[in-house]
């Protein structure tokens, strides 16, 4: 295993924190973005010094702000004029919504897939010319089983987010190949513990048509989904196996790596229904003489 400069973003909580930890304990150079990184995750900056000294490892923190051009743009720089390079570009940003779908305003659907899907372009545009330059790189993208498997109710901006985020991320695939850069799409399922996604999820703005919602026909439907998904959620699960897969995924050879890892302790069928998608993407790909975009080129 070589160690690797990877850098990750919305590594403040969550699986980017822990992946951040697990992949610097692997022994690689761990950039863990986030944003306010003076101001409101100071003191998430401050424990990932604290592991960093504890375990003596190379975790560093990086000013990442994933909605902001000139913010990303800074932080890969800063990164790359330190370290001299970018192997691993880990896309984990992202934010989640729960209420009707009806009583979110237009504005905030643009937020949502401003944070979980344009901030995958504002990185891909700073780092990926000096991926292509170097001729290899890995980009992993975290997506959600919740784009091709069960899809509860309520939680309609998230799941448009990601599906969006998963479609970007499987045409950005067949396009990195030839520079030598490998995609692997990492596929959670619904954590309900150990992550902040519920806990800190946003509410609809138009707080009188949720009520519509939550006081007539559909009361109680808030209360089932989420106390439904709880219970599909086996009582090992842990979020920190997300973490684990992409380490294991960093560390394999190249050309080795799987499309796609679902980590999903409630299989909710997004395996199934990804794995027909996937053959049918590698299908097409045949059918149309284009079928080497499937593997990465290995250059040099």
């Amino acid at each position: 295993m070589s160690k690797q400069v990877i850098v990750i973003t919305g590594a403040s909580s969550g699986f980017g924190a822990l992946t951040a930890r697990a992949l610097a304990k692997a022994g690689h150079t761990v950039y863990a973005g986030m944003r306010h990184t003076e101001g409101r995750n100071a003191p998430q900056v401050a424990v990932a010094d604290a592991f960093a000294a504890e375990h003596g490892v190379a975790l560093k923190t990086v000013e990442l702000d994933v909605a902001s051009d000139a913010s990303v743009e800074a932080g890969i720089a800063k990164v790359i004029a330190q370290e001299g390079g970018i192997d691993v570009l880990i896309h984990n940003a992202g934010h989640m919504s729960f209420g009707p779908a009806e009583a979110f305003t237009p504005d905030q659907y643009e937020e949502l897939f401003d944070i979980n899907v344009l901030s995958t372009q504002r990185v891909n545009r700073a780092a990926l010319p000096h991926m292509r330059r170097q001729g290899k790189g890995l980009v992993v993208w975290v997506s959600s089983s919740s784009t091709r498997g069960g899809t509860p109710p309520y939680l309609a901006p998230y799941f448009a987010a990601k599906a969006a985020m998963d479609s970007l991320a499987v045409s950005y695939a067949s396009e990195l190949t030839r520079w030598g850069i490998e995609t692997a799409i990492i596929v959670p399922g619904a954590f309900t513990k150990g992550t902040n996604h519920f806990a800190h999820s946003g509410s609809p703005a138009d707080t009188e048509r949720a009520a519509e919602y939550n006081d007539g026909p559909y009361a109680g439907v808030s209360d089932k989904a989420l106390q439904g998904l709880a219970a599909l959620e086996p009582a090992d699960a842990d979020a920190a196996s997300v973490a684990t897969a992409i380490v294991e995924i960093v560390d394999m050879p190249f050309g080795k790596r799987p499309f796609r890892t679902h980590v999903d302790p409630s299989q909710d069928g997004a395996e199934v229904v990804n794995g027909v998608a996937d053959r049918v993407r590698a299908e097409l790909f045949r059918r149309i003489g284009l079928d080497d975009l499937l593997s990465p080129r290995a250059n040099g």
